[in-house]
């Protein structure tokens, strides 16, 4: 199954871009090394993100069709 990223989540990854981008510019390395974890905790978040608002998605479907049926 392939994952559609949500709006939430394309803004985590806009975040963990910067993160990087941040991150190479810096010439201390251990707040590079900062900047990269804290990029892969917003990747990680944007998938998570996008997980949780695909079934949010597909619970709401479910409860209009269902609304549908019913009546």
């Amino acid at each position: 199954m392939t994952l559609q990223i949500s709006q939430r989540g394309k803004q985590y990854l806009k975040t963990a871009e910067t993160l990087l981008r941040s991150a190479k510019a810096v010439t201390d390395q251990a707040i590079a090394d900062q900047l990269k974890a804290l990029a892969d905790n917003y990747e990680r978040r944007a998938e998570k993100a996008s997980r949780d608002d695909a079934e949010k998605a597909l619970a709401r479907a479910a409860a209009t069709a269902e609304s549908e049926w019913i009546a």
